[in-house]
C-alpha cells in the first residue's frame, strides 16, 4: 500500500461511509483503478481534471465516455445556464423539449419519435418494453460481449451479479456472440415467434466482421471487406425475416462515429435505438428513439388504442441538458467533432504502438479496434492478458499525470495532449518492462483492478 496517504486518498473512507460502493457508477469505484488514483476529483476542464488538492491530470476518461467536446465547454454551459433562468423543469412540456426532439429526429434518419430521460438504463430498458409491448412477444436477445445494457433486472440477471435479481425478469433475455450470427439464427429457432427484439451495440472495439479480417482496415474504410457478409446486416435480415425489432444501442458510438451515428457510418438503420452520454458534452441526458409505428405504443393519442407506460420522469425534460445538447449537437456538426476523434485516435495508436515497440513490448501492450473506440490491452509474461500489468500501466500514468483507465477522446485532445501523453507512455513502459521481468508485485502500489460484473468482492 502507500506511504503517507494524502488527504485525498484518505477521503476514501468518507465516501465510502456514506455512498454504497464509494461512487454512483460501479465504473467509478476504487477497484476499477489503481491505488495512486486520486479518490476524489474537484473540476475539469477541456481534456484535464484536477483533485481536491489541485493536482491535474491530463484525463483519458472523459467522464465515462460522456464528455467529447471538453469539460465545461463555455459555449455548451452558457447555453445550459440560460435555460437553467428559464426554469430548469415546467408544469408542462417546455419548448426546448420539442426543439430537441426535432433535433435528434431531424439528424437521424431512423429517428421518428423520441423520447428523453436522464441515464442510459432507462432508455435501454424503455426499449425492451417497446419491443415487447408491439410484438406482443416475451424475449430480448443481447451480445455476451457487449458489458453493459441497464442495471434493471432483464440484464443484470445475465451477468454474475445476481443477488437481489429476480430471476423470472433475466429469464426474459437470451444471449448470443456478436459477429456470430448462427448463435443468433439458434436463438431464433428454439424460440420461434417468441421473440420481441434484438439489441446491440453496432461496434465496440469490436467491429461488425464475422471473421475479424477487417480489423486492419480501420480507419480507412467502414464495414466489411473482407469477402464475409456484414455482421450488422446480416442481423438486419433475420429480425425482418422474423418480425422482430431490432435495437441499436449507441450510448457510446452516438456522435462519436458519426453526427448520425454509427447506424449511418455502418449503412444500417434499425427500428429503434438509444443515445445517452456524448450527445449533451457530459449533461444527464439519454433518448430512445425509433419509428413511429414502434415509438406510439406510448402515445395517449391515439383513441381506443391500448396503453403503454412506457417512460415517465419528472426530470426527462430538464431544460438545461436540452439545451445542453442543441448547442453540443451542432458544435459537433459545425466543427466535425467525429472527424477529430478518428484522428487523434490514428496518432494515439501510432504513437503508443510505436513506444512499446522500442521498449520490446510489441506482444505485451496491444491496442485493438479502429482509432475512434480504442482499448488496450496488457499482457503479461506468458502472454495472457493481465489485470497486474493494466493496473501497473496505469498506476504509472498516473504518476506523469496521465489518466487512462481506458481511451475516451474528446475535442479538446489536441497536440499538447498527445505529446504529454507519449512522453508519460515512454517512461510508464520502462516500468512495464522491468516488471516483465520480475513481476508486477514488485512494481504496484497496491491490488489490481478487478471486473465490474464478478459475484462477490
Amino acid at each position: 500500500m502507500l506511504k503517507n496517504k494524502t488527504d485525498n486518498q484518505n477521503l476514501r473512507q468518507r465516501l465510502h461511509n456514506v455512498i454504497p460502493g464509494g461512487a454512483h457508477t460501479y465504473s467509478r469505484g476504487d477497484d476499477q483503478f489503481p491505488e495512486n488514483a486520486p479518490a476524489l476529483l474537484d473540476r475539469g476542464k477541456g481534456a484535464y481534471v484536477w483533485d481536491t488538492e489541485g493536482r491535474r491530470y491530463l484525463d483519458y476518461g472523459m467522464a465515462l465516455r460522456s464528455v467529447t467536446i471538453g469539460y465545461a465547454d463555455d459555449r455548451v454551459n452558457a447555453a445550459a445556464l440560460d435555460a437553467m433562468n428559464r426554469g430548469v423543469g415546467l408544469t408542462r412540456a417546455s419548448m426546448i423539449e420539442l426543439e430537441a426532439a426535432e433535433r435528434l429526429c431531424d439528424l437521424i434518419p431512423g429517428a421518428e419519435m423520441v423520447k428523453f430521460a436522464k441515464n442510459g438504463s432507462n432508455v435501454t430498458t424503455a426499449a425492451a418494453k417497446i419491443a415487447r409491448a408491439y410484438t406482443g412477444r416475451r424475449y430480448i436477445c443481447v451480445p455476451r460481449q457487449h458489458p453493459f445494457f441497464s442495471f434493471d433486472d432483464w440484464f443484470i440477471g445475465t451477468t454474475p451479479v445476481k443477488r437481489g435479481v429476480l430471476a423470472d425478469h433475466s429469464a426474459t433475455t437470451l444471449v448470443f456472440d456478436y459477429n456470430d450470427i448462427a448463435s443468433l439464427q439458434a436463438l431464433f429457432d428454439a424460440h420461434p415467434g417468441e421473440i420481441a427484439g434484438v439489441m446491440l451495440e453496432p461496434a465496440t472495439h469490436i467491429t461488425p466482421c464475422p471473421t475479424g479480417a477487417c480489423q486492419a482496415e480501420w480507419p480507412e474504410k467502414p464495414g466489411c471487406h473482407c469477402g464475409a457478409p456484414d455482421f450488422l446486416h446480416l442481423v438486419r435480415d433475420l429480425t425482418r425475416r422474423n418480425d422482430a425489432l431490432l435495437i441499436f444501442d449507441e450510448m457510446i458510438t452516438g456522435f462519436r462515429w458519426h453526427l448520425k451515428g454509427a447506424q449511418h457510418f455502418f449503412g444500417v438503420e434499425p427500428d429503434l435505438m438509444t443515445f445517452g452520454k456524448a450527445m449533451a458534452n457530459g449533461f444527464a441526458l439519454a433518448a430512445v428513439a425509433g419509428k413511429r409505428e414502434y415509438m406510439q405504443v406510448g402515445s395517449i393519442d391515439v383513441p381506443g388504442m391500448e396503453r403503454t407506460f412506457l417512460l415517465s420522469s419528472t426530470h426527462g425534460g430538464e431544460m438545461t441538458a436540452l439545451a445542453a445538447f442543441l448547442t453540443a449537437s451542432r458544435i459537433c456538426e459545425e466543427e466535425d467533432v467525429p472527424a477529430h476523434l478518428w484522428a487523434y485516435g490514428a496518432s494515439l495508436r501510432d504513437g503508443l504502438g510505436t513506444l512499446a515497440a522500442d521498449h520490446g513490448l510489441a506482444d505485451h501492450f496491444v491496442l485493438e479496434g479502429p482509432a475512434v473506440a480504442l482499448n488496450y490491452v496488457t499482457r503479461g509474461a506468458d502472454g495472457a492478458p493481465s489485470a497486474e500489468m493494466r493496473t501497473l500501466f496505469s498506476q504509472e500514468m498516473i504518476r506523469q499525470g496521465v489518466l487512462m483507465p481506458w481511451i475516451s477522446l474528446a475535442q479538446a485532445h489536441g497536440a499538447e495532449e498527445l505529446d504529454l501523453t507519449l512522453r508519460a507512455a515512454d517512461k510508464a513502459f520502462e516500468i512495464y518492462a522491468k516488471a516483465l521481468e520480475d513481476g508486477p508485485a514488485a512494481h504496484l502500489n497496491g491490488p489490481a483492478v478487478k471486473p465490474v460484473f464478478r459475484p462477490t468482492n
